[in-house]
């Protein structure tokens, strides 16, 4: 085995072309390590599976595996995370809302966008607020799905979601939908006055060290909410240990107090999976663990275990045709493999299961 060399998060933010915050400090033993065996039978099943891209797995912020697979990008390349913007969205949101920029989680959403909104519109739009669309509750028939393609060639994306009909009441089911994060970022480019791009850049893209390139944007020029954002893996692993360490890093709180747990709070249940949904994240347990997850089209992820101390993130085929079977095979990587090797590895020092890049 090739020598074992820890990279720690404050590398990675210089990777990235970023100032990086101060380490966090040491951990407890019985918190450290992954064991080593467990974690190379992971890494061999994770190479047997042709979309996978990119596997970095962290644990007190610090990098012990980190590999590249089947010809992906280096882990500092920015790459499509599909709809795992919507949980960097739900991000934003919460900073616009400790910035002043929103007045809360109930503020109405019809106002800030009424140049949009159809002329006469159903009494319910008035009643959609920030929460309901970071929860996938605003009850506007979806924009996603078999209505995704009609939505992006319409010439005016938010005039096109207010005007959908209800088929549900806010706050009641939830209806995935990208149209309702889209909503969010046009919300927050209004009453900020500045685009969502300026504004990830200036609250997360410099405080956690990250590039944040510029994304697809729509025809009035509102930077896509909700999809095609791209962060490379290294910077995916920064944000999901932002969520980790609840909202603060080096010291620095950068997500306002309370957001990481009200963002993982469970507010509805996906009608396909089951798993419950709070504000931009899925939310699970595998193996009696809690689990919180961002999931991209095509298997974009970042998991975080916050009992284990662990931050996962995957990147896959961005363009591949639907499969879910690879979602649920990367599923399994992090319940039957990262997870036991994260139980049998308390007390093992941080190096002991590095992987280097292949």
């Amino acid at each position: 085995m090739r020598a074992l060399l820890p990279c720690l998060l404050l590398l990675t933010a210089a990777c990235n072309g970023g100032a990086a915050p101060s380490p966090q400090p040491e951990a407890t033993a019985a918190t450290r390590g992954l064991n080593a065996s467990a974690m190379q039978a992971t890494v061999a099943d994770a190479q047997r599976l042709p979309r996978l891209r990119s596997l970095l797995v962290l644990r007190d912020g610090r990098t012990l595996t980190e590999r590249v697979f089947n010809g992906g990008p280096a882990l500092d390349r920015p790459v499509n995370i599909k709809s795992a913007s919507k949980s960097v969205m739900s991000a934003l949101v919460g900073i616009a809302i400790a910035r002043g920029v929103f007045t809360g989680v109930d503020q109405p959403v019809l106002p800030i966008l009424r140049a949009d909104a159809p002329a006469n519109p159903d009494p319910r739009l008035a009643r959609v607020t920030i929460g309901n669309l970071l929860s996938m509750q605003a009850g506007l028939e979806r924009t996603s799905g078999e209505y995704y393609g009609r939505w992006v060639s319409s010439p005016n994306w938010i005039r096109f979601a207010l005007s959908r009909p209800f088929v549900a009441d806010p706050g009641a089911d939830m209806l995935y939908s990208t149209g309702s994060t889209h909503l969010l970022s046009a919300a927050l480019t209004k009453a900020s006055d500045r685009s969502t791009l300026a504004n990830a850049r200036d609250w997360l893209g410099e405080p956690l060290g990250i590039t944040i390139p510029v994304w697809p944007a729509d025809p009035q020029g509102i930077y896509f909410g909700g999809n095609e954002m791209r962060l490379s893996p290294r910077a995916l692993a920064r944000f999901g240990e932002l969520y980790r360490l609840d909202g603060v890093v080096g010291g620095k709180r950068i997500l306002p107090a309370n957001w990481v747990r009200t963002s993982w709070t469970p507010r509805a249940t996906s009608p396909w999976s089951g798993q419950a949904y709070g504000y931009g994240w899925f939310l699970t347990e595998m193996r009696g663990h809690p689990v919180r997850f961002a999931w991209g089209y095509g298997g974009q992820m970042v998991y975080v275990v916050p009992d284990l101390r662990l931050t996962v993130v995957m990147t896959s085929a961005a363009d591949a045709p639907r499969d879910n079977g690879h979602i649920e095979a990367l599923h399994r990587l992090v319940a039957d493999g990262v997870i036991p090797a994260a139980e049998a590895g308390a007390g093992m020092p941080p190096a002991s299961a590095t992987v280097r890049p292949g």
